[in-house]
């Protein structure tokens, strides 16, 4: 009898523990994450890029945990400030602020910006490292722009200011259902699913 592939999700976010509970369902894996394994050491975020940390991440912590693992580096780039705040999204107005106090950092930041000119996107890459290091990325992309006003209680982070035209609507407005289907994570973990079940068909001996 086959055992089943444990995967570590590399986060102690317990809002993209959910999402990706949701969005990995279905697939012949035993799914666990970082506090079930009582990992609380914490990877250093030095690349300059998204893909950069989710491959430092699920590098280090497929090290340490010694099962696949799946790591993502995702945030907000928003052009009128050249990108930013970019793979800061998470540390954006300084340490320890909450979503609110970071979201609302950034308003101040784009006060003279008009709407209109305030395009952005929220990427994420997602990577995949086997315990003996072989690694894939995969990437999801949603365009938007950031408004003034927060509205909607779902979601995290800046979902609250990111105006989707195509539904108008904020993130932070959609049904779960609906975000796990369109959401730059979504996008970026469908592919990832999809190379995993490819992996997955490449292991006849499940047993790590």
């Amino acid at each position: 009898m086959l055992t089943p592939i444990t995967l570590l999700v590399a986060t102690h976010n317990q809002g993209k523990i959910r999402e990706y509970r949701e969005l990995l369902a279905g697939l012949s894996l035993t799914v666990t994450w970082l506090d079930a394994l009582g990992i609380t050491e914490e990877v250093e975020e030095t690349g300059t890029t998204f893909a950069e940390n989710a491959l430092l991440k699920a590098t280090q912590y497929a090290s340490l945990g010694g099962h696949w693992t799946w790591a993502d580096d995702s945030g907000l780039e928003v052009d009128a400030l050249g990108g930013r705040p970019g793979v800061f999204s998470a540390r954006y107005g300084g340490p320890g602020l909450s979503d609110e106090a970071r979201y609302r950092y950034l308003l101040a930041q784009l006060q003279d910006v008009p709407v209109q000119e305030r395009t952005a996107r929220f990427r994420c890459v997602v990577a995949i490292v086997q315990p003996d290091g072989h690694a894939y990325t995969a990437e999801g992309t949603i365009e938007g722009r950031i408004v003034d006003t927060p509205r909607g209680r779902h979601g995290f982070g800046y979902d609250p200011v990111f105006f989707i035209p195509e539904q108008n609507a904020t993130m932070a407005e959609l049904e779960p259902a609906v975000k796990n289907r369109i959401s730059h994570r979504a996008l970026a973990a469908a592919r990832a699913r999809a190379l995993l079940a490819d992996l997955l068909k490449c292991t006849p001996n499940n047993h790590t």
